[in-house]
């Protein structure tokens, strides 16, 4: 978020845009880090009770009483099946229309108008027509007093006309549609050059003059034009009756792929739980970062997984649900294998006190 942050202010900063497009478009952003933040704040949840848990013997007192490991996971599986329908709700449809409003807010923020950065007693060139100076700027360059404009047109006829333009005050502003930059001037005097030597000289308490307007395209596309724009209901629907440009593999891909992720928050409280058990006499447990390195490996194996089937050299059968078969059975067998090890050693203790009685 931080980095996306900066890049956004050195853009929005560069078309001096407002601080709400900005704000806008942070918000805009929140789904997309909401989604992977979700995940590994549920993990990192899960495994901070069941170490401290550990650490207080409360895990060794659970299993010497007879329940499992397994027992002590049904709240957290709870918990993750409605996380798990949350996330179907994020990814199958806020996301979708936080990344097409992201993009639109962003290309009508990087389309707006000219708002030139004017400073004091320095020469101004808006365009190859227009030539200006003040004497005095503030507020970042929009309030000027002691404005000389000199600009060239030409007449309905396309003969070559020139106006020179003096005003004691003028206020920059952008149209409502982000198309033309508008200069606002104040008590002023407007000469108007001819090739014919048919001059004129209008004063004027208050003018407007269009500075430079865009004729760049304002209007952004419709939404759909991505498959990561289409809510999961959509992307059902074109499975069955494929009428979008995008293509049937691309849609495929991006189905299952969320729906794969919305599943495998089932297997976070599994894999937490059997990492969080500390042995006894062991200062350090690394298990925390071997759950980021499996989710993270995970994650980017089932991307992997989404561009095969994309560019269809795999079905999704292999490519996105084998691997969430095999990650379930590799976290069942991580849990497992320390519900097996506490077990053990609280029996062989046992069985040693009734020896020595």
């Amino acid at each position: 978020m931080l980095e996306r942050l900066l890049v956004l202010l050195d853009l929005l900063a560069s078309d001096n845009s407002p601080l709400g497009t900005f704000l806008g478009l942070l918000a805009d952003l929140v789904p997309h880090y909401l989604g992977l933040a979700i995940p590994a704040a549920f993990c990192i949840s899960i495994y901070s009770t069941i170490r401290k848990m550990s650490l207080n013997s409360e895990i060794d007192a659970v299993l010497s009483s007879g329940i499992s490991l397994f027992r002590c996971t049904k709240a957290y599986l709870a918990v993750s099946i409605f996380i798990g329908l949350f996330c179907i709700i994020l990814y199958g449809y806020i996301q979708p229309y936080a990344r097409y409003n992201f993009r639109a807010a962003f290309f009508y923020a990087s389309h707006a108008g000219w708002i030139p950065n004017i400073q004091s007693h320095m020469v101004v060139k808006p365009n190859d027509s227009i030539v200006m100076i003040v004497d005095k700027a503030s507020k970042h360059g929009t309030h000027l007093s002691g404005i000389f404009i000199r600009q060239k047109t030409v007449n309905i006829h396309n003969q070559p006309i020139e106006h020179i333009i003096l005003a004691e005050k003028g206020i920059f502003n952008t149209s409502r549609d982000n198309t033309k930059v508008e200069l606002e001037l104040n008590q002023g005097e407007n000469l108007t050059l001819t090739a014919q030597n048919k001059n004129n000289l209008t004063k004027f308490k208050r003018a407007t003059r269009i500075l430079q307007q865009s004729d760049k395209k304002l209007t952004f596309r419709k939404r759909g034009d991505d498959e990561r724009e289409l809510t999961i209901t959509e992307l059902y629907k074109q499975l069955h009756n494929h009428t979008n440009a995008i293509s049937l593999s691309n849609i495929r891909a991006e189905f299952h792929f969320r729906l794969i992720r919305s599943l495998s928050i089932l297997s976070i409280p599994v894999l937490a739980t059997g990492l969080g058990v500390i042995k006894k006499r062991k200062k350090n447990n690394w298990g925390l970062v071997i759950a980021a390195i499996i989710l993270v490996s995970y994650d980017h194996i089932q991307q992997f997984g989404s561009t095969l089937v994309s560019k269809g050299h795999y079905t999704p059968l292999f490519a996105l649900w084998l691997p969430l078969c095999l990650f379930f059975l590799a976290c069942l067998s991580c849990l497992l294998i320390t519900n097996g090890f506490p077990i053990h050693w609280s029996t062989l203790s046992f069985s040693k006190a009734n020896q020595k009685r």
